[in-house]
């Protein structure tokens, strides 16, 4: 007797794709990490060098990522080239949500770090209460593909408040901040090689990739005076593009990362239960390993290298100056030549743009920028508040000159209060 399928049936096997997500080789790892660094490149430079401003730029890549993802799951199978595009995207897009909530909603840190945990926990809870599975080998229906980006979207967001955390509480430099997240990324593949859950630690590394490429990101960009490689970020950027198309190029011909499964594949090496449970012990041992040198970091003296990277100011000692003090501790306790040459360059900057002098203003501005940055670590250990109080009065600065449509009132105002500032 021949047995047809039922309607249910039907709908069922029409909705089942091949997997649309890539299999897991060292292919997937080195773009997804090149998709990192181009998130928080790329953002940065929209965001501060293009004068867009945070949460426009978040709002920008909330609609481009929208799009992307339309794109994407409407495909029924992997494609490299829209799922990496969607990646670069949403790297972006969880980026800006995290640094909307820590800069202009004033969120700490820790709090947004454990928020986003619970929240991703809550996605893999409802995505195995509903397909029992959470394996990327099994991204074959509509809604597993929804949890996966959304879980997705989740670790950017965790990742990025996470990887600010650690540099807000060690002050590690750009260059040194590398060798966390690359050493926990290194005892996860260890552990994954020795048999422990691949589900587990495939999302251990996904989390920790985005500290990993953020920190090599900033680590090109920031400038040399600040132990960077001094690319900037529309450099790195652009580098990093060019080798995401490169990589996706080559992968699109080879299609050497392609699951051609309608249904979940086994995931694999498993070690024995008791194995197993020696594992993730030593996965609990290496957190809380990690939370004791960050414990203890915090305790070494140091400034924020969070705040130094985002031109906030460094924790200092005493309560912050007032204008009238800003002006009167700069004045004794900065060298006169030096501030000399930084009223200088600010009064010439003002009278380019009462030019309408756009590009000689901005090119004036990043000769402030490179002068007060050279002096940074003298001025700091003279006075640590007068230094941020000017601090801040020169990011206004930069980022008005800097717009992409310069509004003249609001640089005249930034300039002129910072020439109050310096006499």
């Amino acid at each position: 007797m021949i047995e047809y399928p039922t309607n249910a049936e039907r709908v069922d096997a029409a909705r089942r794709m091949l997997n649309k997500v890539p299999e897991v080789t060292i292919w997937f790892w080195v773009i997804k990490i090149l998709c990192t660094t181009v998130g928080e490149s790329f953002a940065d430079w929209i965001n501060m060098t293009l004068g867009v401003g945070l949460v426009n730029t978040a709002i920008i890549f909330t609609g481009i990522f929208a799009a992307v993802l339309a794109v994407q799951m409407r495909l029924n199978r992997y494609v490299p080239l829209p799922y990496w595009l969607t990646v670069v995207v949403v790297s972006v897009t969880g980026t800006l949500y995290t640094d909307i909530l820590t800069d202009q909603l004033g969120v700490p840190l820790w709090f947004s770090t454990t928020v986003f945990a619970a929240l991703l926990a809550a996605v893999f809870g409802v995505w195995w209460a509903r397909e029992r599975t959470l394996s990327i080998h099994s991204i074959v229906t509509v809604p597993r593909e929804a949890f996966y980006w959304l879980a997705v979207l989740v670790t950017f967001a965790l990742g990025t408040a996470a990887g600010d955390w650690t540099l807000e509480l060690t002050g590690w430099g750009p260059g040194k901040s590398v060798l966390l997240p690359l050493t926990l990324i290194g005892i996860v593949t260890l552990v994954w090689r020795l048999g422990a859950n691949e589900v587990l630690t495939f999302w251990l590394a996904y989390i920790l990739t985005r500290p990993l490429g953020a920190n090599i990101g900033d680590w090109l960009a920031t400038p040399s005076s600040e132990k960077g490689l001094g690319l900037g970020t529309f450099a790195t950027s652009i580098v990093f593009l060019a080798a995401i198309l490169v990589t996706v190029v080559y992968l699109s011909v080879s299609k050497a990362d392609v699951i051609e499964d309608h249904d979940a594949r086994p995931t694999g090496r498993y070690a024995r239960p008791e194995r197993q449970r020696l594992l993730l012990g030593a996965l609990v041992a290496v957190g809380l390993a990690t939370l004791g040198l960050l414990t203890w970091a915090n305790q070494q003296p140091h400034t924020s290298a969070l705040a130094a990277e985002e031109g906030s100011a460094p924790s200092c000692s005493g309560s912050p100056l007032n204008q009238t003090q800003a002006t009167h501790h700069v004045a004794v306790s900065f060298p006169a030549d030096s501030v000399k040459s930084y009223r200088t360059i600010t009064t010439d900057t003002l009278a380019l743009v009462r030019s309408g002098d756009a590009a000689g203003a901005s090119s004036r501005a990043t000769d402030l920028e490179t002068a007060w940055d050279d002096d940074q670590d003298a001025l700091q250990s003279k006075d640590c508040r007068a230094w941020t109080y000017v601090d801040q009065q020169i990011d206004p600065v930069l980022s008005a000159v800097r717009a992409s449509h310069p509004d003249s009132a609001i640089e005249e105002r930034t300039l002129d209060a910072l020439l109050s500032t310096l006499g």
